[in-house]
């Protein structure tokens, strides 16, 4: 499991009483999977930024733990030349380091260093089944036309894919969803492929590695418009989408009128078991929750009238975890409340054309003909633009497109007239806007039936990734459709697919580790509902874990923007002429 990261990072900080370095990167690394008090325990008294001026301490050591990029080189030989800053450097890199910048470092001061090695971890291990490449900036480099950097950021999340897979100890076969028009996952599976076969040549063990019982899946936004765009409520994927949440940093109100911030991570416990359930299943808890709290708070009253000083030491042990507990039930009773407030003022009038027009139906199960009248009553009522733009597209997305025509009024209607990137843009990830003669050889991804699936009307649609884990586990992707880069052994085509289909006894990490992992990188971005499927599909099948990854975690704010800033021209190509006599 992903979990499993910060064993791996203890070996880092091996030397006593150190300073440790760390790039942007890197900060962000040990801060999603260690505290302050890990560090300490190694020993670790002083953590430094790497690109920022520091204080020489010529008496102690200093480790570095960077990624293998120019501008940390030269920041570490800026740190020994003229004069060194500290006694000695132990350089950890991310990943594999370039032969050029090595040597460059070795020639300006190998006598420094006195540990460099490669310990390939250059993700952000973000959940227990969601990893990130902390690279928000890999969408435009991708996806904007005549792109000057789209090879070198490729290049780059296969070197991160491969250090994940390292770090997981599997050597995946590698396969990709076939697209028609842009080539980026094939090309990403061929990279993928080729620094897998070359790791694992150069692996520390003499031995090679041959392939484990492990599937990676690379496949494009473009397999899925529609679940970045909906309105989900579940409450993980609501909050990030209503919610200013930044960092995972949730601000909220105490009765006193005063703001606290609190952080949803997994060391929250009650987030970890809300953030998958929808909305109306959390709001259900709240009154639980209440009691819970008015509950402790008169006990906690009653054990302070009659303690005794026998009882108080136990007393102290518990109070920490008594304040813990407190505090995170105030800070999602808060959090709830806000959500449904958003809900009950605006979102719930959307939800239901969205729905209509992702799932082709109603919530009765009858064909929507006419999307058209589905989505007018949400551009004649009064909401926000962003709101608006998510329908447009969800009306678009159903037909797989509409005519310029058609197109324009709608854009008039919403008064984009200026901004209409938003919409047009899309084409550059693949996904059709406007119908052309050609558009009938256009092929919707097939859907799995789940008629017998129980469901709130409000959130009928099923992100695709999900069809295409379960596929995957049951060994039922196309192949014409899914190609193969490389295969992993047969055993997962025979024995794997039939236990993943049986009920398991197990459900601990270790039974998981023991079956068979499917792992998913989403190249554009993924969605919150599209991890918590990771989550439902592993719990359904205990012989399969499935963990999902992309170059970052998308919002539908967040997709909206970057789609936008794909048809902006830089700056420099702006040029101002001086008024001719």
């Amino acid at each position: 499991k992903l979990q499993g990261t910060p064993c791996k990072l203890k070996r880092v900080v091996w030397v006593l009483h150190i300073i440790l370095i760390l790039d942007h990167f890197t900060t962000r690394l040990l801060s999603s999977c260690c505290k302050m008090s890990d560090l300490m325990s190694e020993g670790i008294t002083i953590v430094e930024d790497l690109h920022k001026n520091r204080e020489p301490v010529p008496e102690m050591k200093a480790i570095y733990f960077m990624r293998p990029t120019a501008m940390c080189i030269d920041a570490f030989i800026n740190d020994f030349k003229p004069k060194p800053k500290y006694k000695a450097a132990y350089v950890f890199f991310t990943d594999f380091c370039p032969d050029d910048l090595f040597d460059k470092m070795k020639k300006s001061c190998a006598k420094h260093i006195k540990v460099c090695k490669e310990i390939n971890i250059s993700f952000l291990p973000l959940e227990a089944q969601v990893f990130s490449c902390d690279n928000a900036e890999a969408f435009k480099s991708i996806y904007t036309p005549n792109s000057q950097d789209r090879d070198q950021t490729l290049e780059t999340i296969a070197d991160q894919i491969v250090t994940l897979c390292a770090t997981l100890d599997e050597y995946p076969g590698v396969r990709f969803k076939k697209d028609l028009n842009l080539n980026y996952g094939k090309k990403l599976a061929e990279l993928v492929d080729n620094k897998l076969a070359r790791h694992y040549e150069l692996d520390d063990n003499s031995k090679k590695k041959g392939k484990t019982q492990a599937q990676l899946l690379i496949v494009d936004r473009a397999l899925d418009p529609v679940s970045p765009i909906l309105h989900e409520l579940t409450y993980q994927a609501m909050a990030f989408d209503l919610i200013p949440i930044k960092d995972n940093a949730y601000e909220y109100k105490l009765k006193d009128g005063s703001k606290k911030e609190a952080l949803l991570t997994e060391e929250d416990e009650l987030w970890v078991k809300l953030r998958h359930m929808h909305i109306a299943e959390v709001a259900g808890q709240i009154p639980k929750l209440v009691k819970e709290i008015s509950a402790s708070r008169g006990e906690k009253k009653q054990s302070d009238e009659k303690i005794s000083i026998g009882g108080l030491s136990q007393l102290m042990k518990k109070m920490p975890a008594f304040r813990k507990q407190v505090t995170q039930k105030t800070v999602h009773i808060s959090l709830a409340e806000d959500l449904m407030s958003h809900y009950q003022k605006n979102v719930e009038k959307l939800c239901k054309a969205e729905q209509d027009l992702a799932v082709g139906a109603d919530a009765e199960g009858q064909k929507v003909k006419d999307p058209m009248r589905t989505l007018l009553p949400v551009l004649l009522h009064p909401h926000d633009t962003t709101d608006k733009i998510r329908a447009v597209l969800l009306y678009i997305f159903s037909l797989n497109g509409t005519t310029a025509e058609n197109l324009n009024k709608l854009i008039q209607h919403v008064k984009i007239e200026d901004e209409r990137g938003y919409i047009l843009n899309w084409e550059h990830l693949g996904v059709p806007i406007l119908s052309t003669p050609s558009m009938f050889s256009f092929r919707k991804q097939s859907r799995r039936d789940r008629s017998d699936e129980e469901t709130y009307k409000v959130s009928r649609w099923t992100p695709i990734i999900k069809d295409v884990m379960e596929d995957a586990v049951e060994n039922k992707l196309e192949v014409k459709d899914w190609p193969y880069q490389s295969e992993c052994p047969s055993a997962w085509n025979g024995s794997r697919a039939v236990s993943a289909r049986q009920k398991h006894k197990g459900s601990s990490p270790d039974d998981l580790r023991s079956g068979s992992r499917l792992i998913l990188f989403v190249l554009g971005g993924v969605t919150y509902s599209e991890m918590r499927c990771a989550y439902e599909v592993t719990h359904a099948n205990k012989s399969c874990e499935v963990i999902i990854g992309s170059t970052h975690i998308l919002t539908p704010r967040s997709l909206l923007e970057d789609i936008y800033k794909l048809g902006k021209q830089p700056m420099e190509s702006f040029t101002i002429e001086e008024d001719k006599p």
